[in-house]
């Protein structure tokens, strides 16, 4: 092979490639020839790197050389390791922010509620305090679909295992990321169940419902209840009759609210998925709308590009306290903070948490960063948002909704079948992982690496997305995946 093509480098200052194909012992791409069988994903050496010296990708240090590496070598666990240790001392250091696409005036069909937010779906929402009630929400929805089929778009049961045996912040936090999910847009009515025994008990709960229309709340306890089956049905219908009036009317780009998500990440998901939704983020806030960036684990190596994109001081230091209150998080509990890459990520061609962190953060586009959120906390302010959570995807992706988003870009180069409260759309790195699962994945990115050109393919991925926030379907809202995950932190009694 002698097509400079089939590689790919991404800055000039690079290091290595990208093999865009897989490369056998003795081919050569782009000046450089293949010492050893290097797989499509994988990198390929450009320069020589003595053994103690960084490795540059996307013009960044992706980790150190663990021994020397010569032009042609394959780069990857076995002489390339993370130099990522401890916490870091930052300092603000603001570049100039760069001019962002004033948006063509597009518009999608959402539900405007009466706080001013928009939602892209009208279901009804099935919550509980407790696991304990968790099946009896599951079958409250399950009968209602039938039961109420065509009047809203969907009843759906959200549940957990969590809610007793809780204490302290802890408990705050399952109380707090279930209040947030009962103010979302996209619920046009919301259901609780109790139990009525549990640590996360019903009437603090709906106390702290603040804003929420009365009328498209329902709440009871199931200790209390001579048939929680039936009297969920009936709440459900009250709900039911109120949403089904909702109607979509014409929304602008400034009222989404994107959160931004990446799942079992590939050698493919920094080149192809994750600027291609930096794209679509950039268009968003361009527009004055939010993209909501989370997996706080999975920026460490590329902190330092977001703390310059910080609107003011303060924004900068509410992202040096979330990155080093993560950092020792994991420290306190005595794991590395590099414990990243996944064994998956790794067999698809990442090789450190740098590299990963340089990949995924591209996913934010290049708009200034507005504000930081804690863990179950609410967007207020359009532009690139940063939300504190793991990254775990349904942890992650349950407090992207939490905090606001109304559609969810998850990027992936391996694939999962999970869907999440919002709409969520699966964004194939790479051809194959398109063609192979074309039930779970809704746009295919690798036609970036074929070589659509990225503004072309952004111009599509942007028509989905408006697309989904007007009411079509994702595939995990077809396959009827639909889950949250909360993130437990404390003890348990």
């Amino acid at each position: 092979m002698t097509d400079a093509a089939s590689i790919l480098r991404i800055d000039p200052r690079d290091d290595v490639a990208t093999a865009l194909v897989a490369l056998a012992a003795g081919d050569s791409a782009g000046g450089v020839t293949a010492r050893t069988a290097i797989p499509a994903g994988h990198k390929i050496a450009l320069n020589a790197v003595a053994a103690g010296d960084p490795v540059l990708k996307y013009g960044w240090p992706i980790g150190r050389a663990s021994a020397d590496i010569a032009p042609g070598d394959h780069v990857h666990s076995h002489n390339l390791a993370t130099a990522l240790s401890g916490l870091e001392a930052y300092s603000f250091a603001p570049s100039a922010p760069e001019p962002l696409p004033a948006g063509g005036g597009e518009t999608f069909d959402g539900y405007r509620r009466a706080d001013g937010r928009v939602g892209t779906r009208n279901e009804i929402w099935v919550l509980c305090t407790v696991g304990c009630v968790a099946r009896t929400a599951q079958k409250i929805a399950e009968a209602a679909n039938r039961r109420f089929a065509g009047r809203v778009e969907g009843v759906v049961a959200l549940t957990h295992p969590f809610g007793c045996s809780q204490l302290g912040d802890d408990l705050a936090a399952t109380r707090g990321m279930i209040a947030a999910l009962a103010r979302h847009p996209n619920a046009g009515g919301v259901l609780i169940i109790g139990l009525g025994c549990e640590s996360n008990q019903l009437a603090p709960l709906l106390a702290s419902l603040e804003g929420v229309d009365p009328a498209r709340l329902r709440a009871f306890a199931a200790q209390m209840t001579e048939d929680e089956v039936e009297a969920g049905l009936d709440a459900v219908e009250a709900l039911v009759q109120i949403a089904e009036h909702d109607k979509r009317v014409p929304c602008l780009v400034s009222d989404l609210v994107i959160g931004l998500k990446c799942g079992g990440s590939d050698g493919f998901s920094g080149l192809t998925a994750n600027p291609l939704v930096g794209r679509v983020a950039d268009a968003v806030t361009g527009a004055g709308g939010t993209a909501v960036l989370t997996e706080i684990p999975e920026i460490f190596g590329a902190e330092h590009l977001l703390m310059a994109r910080a609107r003011d001081e303060t924004v900068f230091d509410a992202v040096v306290e979330v990155v080093n209150d993560f950092k020792s998080y994991f420290l306190a509990h005595g794991e590395p903070i590099s414990e990243n890459p996944s064994p998956g990520n790794i067999e698809g061609g990442v090789t450190t948490l740098e590299e990963k962190s340089l990949g995924a953060v591209q996913k934010a586009g290049r708009g200034t960063v507005t504000q930081v959120l804690r863990y179950g906390q609410r967007t207020d302010r359009p532009g690139v948002v940063l939300l504190e959570a793991p990254g775990n995807d349904a942890v992650s992706s349950t407090a992207l909704t939490a905090a606001g988003a109304t559609v969810i870009l998850f990027t992936t180069g391996r694939g999962t079948p999970l869907g999440f409260p919002a709409p969520t759309l699966k964004i194939a790195t790479n051809c194959g992982l398109a063609q192979r699962k074309p039930r779970w994945i809704d746009f295919d990115a690798g036609r970036i690496a074929a070589g659509q050109p990225l503004d072309q393919a952004a111009e599509a991925l942007m028509a989905l997305v408006l697309a989904t926030a007007s009411g079509r379907a994702t595939r995990s809202e077809e396959n009827g995946e639909r889950e949250i995950a909360l993130w437990k932190r404390g003890v348990t009694l």
